[in-house]
This record gives C-alpha cells, structure tokens and sequence, in this order.
C-alpha cells in the first residue's frame, strides 16, 4: 500500500496552504470582517475568490471546460484539508458545502442542457446554490422514503407543493434541487428537480435560528405551493431521486469529513502554541504529562480520520461507492472535531472560551457535525446492517489495486 501523494497533487496541496496562508487566514483574523450572522460577507470574499481563480485553485471538483480542475476525489482530501485549516478556505477556493455537492452531482448527471444553465454560473461563482430534501417532521429527514412533499404531471409541467426545512444557504441560493414525491413506489417514487430562485409558486417562509455559526444563507424553512417545473429539469429521470440523493449524498459526506479534519488540526494548532508559551507552578503547560496525553490522544484520533477519509476517497476514484467506508468516516470524524475543539478550549483555559481565538466558533460548528447528512446514529446503523450481511468480510482488503 503506498499513501505517497502523486507529484501533481502534493503541490496543489502545498500551494493550497500556501495561499491560505497569505489570502485567507488574515481575513479571518480581523473581527472586523465578520457580518451579524458570525461569517464573512461574500463581498469581502470576492477578492480573495479572484486570487483564488488566478492561482489555479478554484472548483477542485467540477469540469475543466466551466472552470473547475477536475480533480480525483483523492486530491480533494488532501486540498480540502489544507483549505480548511481558516474557516474561509473552502469558500475561496469554491468547494464548501452545499456548492460543492451539488456542483460535484450536476457535473455527473446533469445534461449539457441543464450544465450549462445551472451548474456553469454555480462553478463561476456568480451564484450559491441549495439542495431541498429535508422536511419538518413527519417528513423525510435521514430517511428519504417518508418525503412528503409531492409533484404532480399537469398540462406538460411539474406542480410541486410542500414544505422543507433546514436547507443550507437558501437565503443566498439562485439555483435550486428539490427532491419530491411522484409516486407511491418504494425505491422509484422520488424524483430531482432544478429550479431557478425566481421561479413563482415557493417561498423562504424564514431562515431558522441555530446555535451557530451559520452557514451563507442560513437555514431555512420553505414552503412550494405550485412551483412549476418542466421535463428538461428532471435530474437523470422520473423516479430517480433516490439514486441523485445517493450519488450527491456519498461524496458530500465525505467532503464534510475533510474540512472538518482541516478544523480539528488547525484547533490543535493553536492548543500547542498556546501551551509552548504559558507557564503555571514553575512550569510551562506543554512539559506536563496531562497536556501531552490530551494533545497526543486527539492527534491520533486525527490521524485515524485521515487514514478513513482516504481510504473512502480511493473506493470512490475506483468506482466503488464506499458506503461503509463513507459511514465509518463521517461518525468518526465527527467525533474528532468535536475531541479536538474540546481539548483546545480546555487547554487554552479562559482565553478558549472566550472570542479571542476561533476555538469557540468551531466548538459550536462541531457540534452540528454529529446531525448533518445523516446522524451519528443512522451511519452506525448501516454500518451494524453490512457487519449483519458480511460477517468477517466486513474488514476484507481491496484486492488487485495499490491504495
């Protein structure tokens, strides 16, 4: 098994710390620059997105011909990473969720039609986007076979009516996917739709509080009361939405994972400088065995995380869809981030929890990790389901490909 990053890779990577470095960080580090939801405006990221663009680090995910690098999952590991040790990498360099995802699935199942008006300007950074699946209960959540929201065939159009809620970034979004019911089938009675911000027939009924940070645009609560979609914005099919909420769904977790990753180290980053320099009863908190054990037991949990990550990432590259591996990742890495940002702010004592330092901010992002794209608990699930259905070949090496 050989983990060496291929030459072309590795130096996108370094370039990506590089340019976070110099562009991103010392926009983070001015308090100034944060707007009233805890996030940097978009305007004030613009100039940083065009460094971004000219360095040749914009979309990592999407098609060459829009603008993208149509890189392997594998580099987007090692970029996403990188990216996210400031909270605004990811969005200067175009691959933050829920752009991300859903650049990643247009530009795999989308029509050259349907690319070309909505995955192009979402690539070019002219619009955010929002995929629409989540619904107040008893709708669909984690389990979309109870979504309850319904599209019915009239005079040649779509009629879409219902509600959903906890859509990231709708309150920024112009390019919309909405997943609704068609028919009573089991796996083929869902179905994806594409619509336009300004399309009649839905509304923004608000944007939810949360306890923070927000995402750009919120989350928010949506009702459709006759949205009108034709046949040309039918994602892959009729009765295909289930498969584009499998496909979008993988990749997006995963992604999730790599960020978070970039956050949790950039949370022991600043736990070890902090404890290298302060000193209490005659000794500096980096010599004490307790500081070392703490530091030592999430650097390790971090470490496990990336070698999950990757791995998912290769099953991917390789056409596997990697559900358990997927799983395996994301409960666990959500689990580090939150180690990570605990042990920081404990470690940086008052000054942790206090607004000085981007600690407190990633402890209560953390905290939402454990719920996005599928609880904790519904991963484990799965993961209890292929332990049932495999047995001992639950932990069988890929055979006759190098990871």
């Amino acid at each position: 098994m050989d983990f060496t990053l291929p030459p072309d890779i590795e130096d996108l990577r370094q370039r990506t710390r590089a340019f976070v470095e110099e562009h991103v960080l010392p926009l983070e580090a001015d308090a100034e620059n944060f707007s009233e939801h805890e996030n940097i405006p978009l305007p004030r990221l613009a100039p940083v997105q065009d460094r971004a663009r000219k360095a040749g680090l914009w979309a990592p995910q999407s098609p060459k011909e829009f603008g993208g690098m149509a890189l392997p999952i594998v580099a987007w590991a090692a970029i996403y990473e990188e990216a996210a040790r400031s909270l605004f990498g990811p969005l200067a360099m175009n691959c933050a969720a829920p752009d991300d995802g859903n650049m990643n699935l247009l530009s795999r199942i989308g029509t050259p039609a349907q690319k070309e008006w909505w995955l192009r300007p979402v690539v070019e950074g002219k619009v955010k986007s929002a995929f629409a699946m989540t619904e107040p209960a008893p709708g669909g959540g984690s389990d979309p076979g109870m979504i309850r929201t319904a599209a019915e065939k009239k005079n040649g159009k779509w009629i879409i009516r219902g509600r959903k809620w906890f859509i990231t970034g709708a309150g920024e979004a112009r390019h919309f996917i909405v997943v609704a019911r068609t028919s009573d089938d089991k796996r083929r009675g869902l179905t994806a739709f594409l619509y336009h911000r300004d399309q009649p027939g839905w509304r923004i009924l608000r944007r939810i509080p949360i306890m923070g940070p927000e995402e750009h645009g919120g989350h928010c609560e949506l009702e459709f009361d006759g949205l009108e979609v034709a046949d040309d914005n039918v994602l892959l099919g009729v009765g295909d939405g289930l498969k584009v909420t499998q496909i979008r769904l993988g990749p997006a977790r995963l992604t999730h994972c790599m960020r978070w990753l970039g956050q949790a180290k950039r949370c022991l980053e600043i736990a070890q400088d902090y404890v290298n320099r302060r000193e209490g009863f005659g000794i500096k908190l980096a010599d004490r065995e307790s500081v070392q054990i703490k530091l030592g037991q999430v650097a390790q949990q971090i470490q496990i995380g990336r070698l999950l990550t990757m791995h998912a990432a290769w099953k991917l590259d390789h056409g596997d869809r990697a559900r358990k591996e997927i799983s395996m990742a994301k409960v666990h890495v959500a689990d580090t981030l939150h180690q990570a940002a605990d042990t920081a702010i404990q470690l940086n004592g008052a000054r942790g929890y206090s607004k000085d330092t981007i600690l407190e901010w990633i402890y209560r992002a953390a905290r939402a990790a454990r719920l996005v794209d599928g609880a904790s608990e519904v991963h484990n699930m799965v993961l209890a389901r292929f332990l049932r259905e495999e047995g001992r070949d639950f932990w069988t090496w890929s055979a006759g490909n190098r990871i």
